[in-house]
């Protein structure tokens, strides 16, 4: 299995003391830097965040369009798209042209969404559930008529006064393989089995809405092990691909010490709690001189059975910071868990 790491920026920006993304502006265009700073170092994927009604990146089109413009290799993606807030085929045109920017390295990651501020606020948006539709419900109906909008159905007729004959159409621009690119943020075993079933790919983050009382990296790869099998029994014929989640910080410098120094201990342990009324597992935080993560990491069950490793990045902390935490992780701790460097391409 070949292994890939990249970084997951929440595109965090306020106007606070130490700062390095005070506005909108500044933390989207250090998102495009730090997805260049990424492709130099040999990262393979550059993924972003979607929050609506906070300081957080929001419709990751524009970004995503904008970093594939500046970069010729790295995978581009999101971690996730909260599909209860989309228009299905708006966000397929909007897909399918940033895609094509990017010449077909789009890895986007959609689900019912997160916690959040809003109160029902995709209605706001103008998406309401059907009689007896949850919101999940309402986010894989859009999932489902936005997958089949990428993969060229028709999804409009033809006005015969314009073409002379009634036909069906579809969404253009149209990006071959988009489809195959799609993935599921699953935060529970029960999803990774419907996951699989759709032949999605799989995308697990640091949270599941469930607990089992084993660790937190045990219960994520009994997750993907359902997840693969699920896929497999459903007769989806290409190998799937799984991504996983993690908070690592590197303590390398004084400024390392000073920012997250205190982390190493506090959240050096899985904790369990309540999260919208359900017990809820939150994986640790990888803190601490590399070459202990580098070990920890190495023995962690889910990220020896996933492809992918998704590092949480501080991006307030601006790019030269974040450019160094992903060099050291890239020197030091990847390579303790198989990966290499994606600079095959670099020419």
């Amino acid at each position: 299995m070949k292994k890939r790491i990249g970084f997951l920026s929440f595109g965090h920006y306020q106007d606070v003391r130490g700062s390095a993304t005070p506005t909108a502006r500044e933390a989207l265009v250090q998102s495009i830097e730090l997805a260049e700073a990424a492709e130099e170092i040999g990262v393979d994927v550059a993924a972003v965040r979607v929050h609506h009604y906070v300081r957080q990146a929001a419709n990751p089109f524009p970004l995503l369009a904008a970093m594939a413009a500046r970069t010729t290799r790295i995978e581009l993606g999101t971690g996730v798209i909260d599909m209860r807030y989309e228009n299905p085929l708006s966000m397929a045109e909007q897909a399918a042209a940033a895609d094509l920017i990017s010449a077909g390295r789009l890895q986007l990651g959609v689900s019912r969404g997160s916690p959040e501020p809003a109160l029902r606020g995709w209605e706001a948006f103008g998406h309401v559930p059907l009689d007896g539709e949850s919101d999940a419900d309402l986010a894989r109906r859009h999932t489902e008529a936005f997958r089949a909008a990428i993969d060229g159905a028709d999804v409009a007729e033809s006005d015969p006064k314009m073409t002379g004959w009634s036909h069906g159409l579809s969404v253009e621009p149209h990006s071959p393989g988009l489809g195959e690119r799609i993935w599921w943020g699953s935060g529970s075993r029960s999803t990774a089995v419907w996951t699989g079933e759709q032949g999605m790919n799989l995308m697990s983050s640091t949270l599941l809405t469930e607990d089992t009382g084993v660790p937190f990296d045990e219960l994520q790869a009994e997750q993907i092990a359902l997840y693969r099998e699920a896929y497999r029994a459903a007769g989806h014929a290409r190998e799937p691909r799984v991504s996983v989640s993690r908070s690592v910080i590197p303590i390398t410098t004084d400024e390392d010490r000073r920012y997250f120094g205190v982390r190493a201990q506090a959240d050096s342990q899985d904790q369990v709690g309540l999260l919208d009324g359900v017990q809820s597992r939150f994986g640790k935080s990888y803190v601490g001189e590399p070459d202990v993560i580098a070990e920890q990491l190495a023995a962690d069950a889910a990220v020896r059975d996933a492809d992918t490793i998704l590092l949480t990045v501080p991006n307030q902390l601006g790019v030269a910071y974040n450019a160094r935490l992903l060099q050291t992780v890239a020197d030091h701790v990847a390579p303790a868990f198989g990966w290499v460097p994606n600079l095959a391409r670099a020419s």
